[in-house]
C-alpha cells in the first residue's frame, strides 16, 4: 500500500511539473513577444522624453492596440509601421494621440525636463537613449509616465513637476519597478 501511494505521488508530481513547464513555456513565449514589440517601439528614432508609447497585446487574436501620446504625427505612423512588421502581429489598432502644437506647452516641457532631470536624485533616469521618466504636456496639464525604482523617486518627480510654473495639473502615472534599475545597470 505504501509503495502504491509513493508511485501515485510521484506520478502526480511529474504530471504537475509537466503542466507547470508547459505553462511556463507559454508565459516565456508571451514575454518574448511583448518584449519584441516593446523593443520595436523603443528603437524609433524620434521617440523621446516628451512622448509616451504603450500597447496592449492579445495573444489569441494577434492584435496590438497602440496607446499613448506623441508630439509628432510621424511618430504615431512610425509606431504603427514598426509593429505591423513584427511577423506574428496580425492586426494593429493605433490609438496614439498626437499632442497639439503649443509654444506654451513647449516652454513647460523644457522647464519640466530641467526641473526633473536636474534633481540629483532623478538624474539616473535620464541616462541612455530612452529616459525612463516621460513628460507629457497637453494644454498645460502634465502627465508623468514610465518607471522609477522606488516610491521616494516617484514622489520627488511629482514634487519637481508641481514646482514648475504654468502647469494646471500634474498626474503621476510613474510605476515603481525595482527590476528596471538592474536591467538599466547591465
Amino acid at each position: 500500500m505504501k509503495y502504491r501511494l509513493t508511485i501515485m505521488m510521484t506520478i502526480l508530481m511529474l504530471a504537475f511539473s509537466a503542466g507547470t513547464a508547459s505553462l511556463m513555456g507559454q508565459e516565456n513565449e508571451l514575454d518574448r513577444k511583448v518584449e519584441e514589440i516593446r523593443k520595436s517601439l523603443a528603437k524609433l528614432p524620434y521617440y523621446g522624453v516628451f512622448d509616451h508609447l504603450s500597447f496592449q497585446y492579445n495573444e489569441q487574436t494577434g492584435k496590438v492596440v497602440l496607446i499613448g501620446a506623441v508630439t509628432r504625427p510621424t511618430l504615431k505612423s512610425d509606431a504603427e509601421r514598426v509593429v505591423e512588421r513584427v511577423e506574428w502581429v496580425k492586426d494593429v489598432e493605433n490609438k496614439i494621440e498626437v499632442l497639439p502644437l503649443s509654444t506654451a506647452d513647449d516652454r513647460i516641457r523644457r522647464a519640466l525636463y530641467r526641473s526633473i532631470y536636474g534633481q540629483p536624485a532623478l538624474q539616473k533616469y535620464g541616462v541612455g537613449a530612452n529616459p525612463s521618466i516621460h513628460i507629457i504636456v497637453k494644454n498645460g496639464n502634465v502627465s508623468l509616465e514610465g518607471f522609477v525604482i522606488n516610491s521616494a523617486d516617484r514622489t520627488i518627480a511629482e514634487a519637481q513637476a508641481r514646482s514648475v510654473g504654468g502647469t494646471f495639473a500634474v498626474k503621476n502615472n510613474l510605476q515603481v519597478d525595482q527590476g528596471k534599475e538592474t536591467a538599466k545597470a547591465e
